[in-house]
């Protein structure tokens, strides 16, 4: 395929990407922007102040890393925030930034996604840190998300929204999917009661997993230990008692509430 054809593929895959965050209501009016490196000094970005629902592939911005414009208007005013992923870590080749609804709620709360309940999380998604409040467009954002860029794949923005990138804007895409699926399920558990998290053997198997389907990056989430199993003494004859049938009874609903107690 020519560099010119990959590039109108891009900018329709672009616009693809934005009307589904409008559709999904992961944006509003203007909100979000997306970006696809073409190579490594060229990306195409959204314009500012245009929606993302029904946006043309023309209106795509092209402009190199060091912020100069080569066709198109005027880039988002985020445009630093996705320049910064790419300088931090080369692997990464798109970009997407929206607000969608639990996840921004997460962020205004800054409650970072880091409990393992769901083994897709975990494997494809990792932990979901947030990082410092910055004030939106101004040169603080690329510094706040700096130290998750290369160890991460997702970032809450403290009382902003959310950032994702991938290796390609499919896998960006999927991942701003799978981070607010992730804040739905730990929502509704919350309202139930207390989760039942991965212990750490678990977590260790699914980290397994994640190394074998090629996904280096998304943190480790912290876990509890396993339940230790109980060395039990036999018994010897001395140590046995002569029950009679209530009393057996009794000795092993005692021993089953005792272990119940100590769990």
């Amino acid at each position: 395929m020519s560099t010119y054809m990959n590039e109108i593929k891009i900018r329709n895959a672009i616009c693809d990407v934005g009307q589904k965050l409008y559709d999904k209501e992961f944006v509003a009016a203007n909100d979000g922007n997306i970006s696809v490196k073409l190579d490594d000094n060229t990306l195409l970005v959204t314009p500012t102040a245009v929606s993302k629902g029904g946006m043309k592939p023309d209106e795509i911005v092209k402009m190199t890393l060091d912020g100069e414009i080569l066709s198109g208007g005027k880039p988002s005013s985020e445009v630093k925030m996705h320049i910064q992923v790419y300088k931090t870590n080369p692997e990464i080749q798109a970009v997407v930034h929206a607000h969608p609804p639990i996840s921004t709620a997460f962020a205004v709360a800054r409650v970072p996604m880091e409990t393992p309940i769901l083994a897709e999380a975990v494997v494809n998604l990792g932990v979901v840190p947030v990082a410092d409040f910055a004030l939106p467009g101004t040169k603080e954002v690329p510094e706040s998300i700096k130290p998750y860029v290369r160890d991460y794949n997702a970032v809450l923005l403290a009382n902003h929204g959310l950032l994702t990138w991938g290796r390609n804007l499919r896998e960006a895409f999927f991942r701003m999917e799978s981070v607010e699926h992730y804040g739905k399920i730990l929502l509704y558990v919350k309202q139930i009661g207390d989760p039942r998290e991965f212990n750490c053997t678990e977590i260790d198997a699914l980290l397994d997993i994640r190394k074998k389907i090629g996904v280096s990056s998304g943190g480790v989430p912290a876990c509890k230990p396993a339940y230790a199993t109980e060395t039990v003494k036999p018994e010897t004859e001395d140590d046995v008692k002569d029950y009679n049938e209530v009393e057996l009874a009794q000795a092993i609903t005692n021993e089953v509430m005792r272990q119940l107690h100590r769990r």
